[in-house]
């Protein structure tokens, strides 16, 4: 079994920053590809940022220049620094991990979600 676990969500200004984690632990033997996805209050889930395993990137156009995804690959964490932060910023916010297991089986997994308030 293989959990996901977000943190670092809150309430904060506009023009703010805020850190999310979110590290993977289990049955994990490796992890390719990790990312952010975004849920905001009667929209659709949309893809904030991803990073392969070796560390290249893509981010949504709304969030780039602003928004960094980083990862440690050792200890099995993605991470989003969200700097200048506005209000529609604003919502769930959910890792993912592309997850190879101990078992060697291979499948998506996601994190509950952890909220990001911005407010004006």
């Amino acid at each position: 079994q293989v959990q996901l676990v977000e943190s670092g969500g809150g309430l904060v200004q506009a023009g703010g920053s805020l850190r999310l984690s979110c590290a993977a632990s289990g049955s994990v033997c490796r992890i390719d590809d990790m990312g952010w996805y975004r849920q905001a209050p009667g929209k659709q889930r949309e893809l904030v940022a991803g990073i392969t395993r070796g560390g290249n990137t893509n981010y949504a156009d709304s969030v780039t220049g602003r928004l960094t995804i980083s990862r440690n690959n050792a200890k099995n964490t993605v991470y989003l620094q969200m700097d200048s932060l506005k209000v529609e910023d604003t919502a769930v916010y959910y890792c993912t991990s592309d997850v190879w297991t101990t078992t060697w089986r291979h499948r998506e997994y996601w994190g509950r979600g952890t909220q990001v308030t911005v407010s004006s």
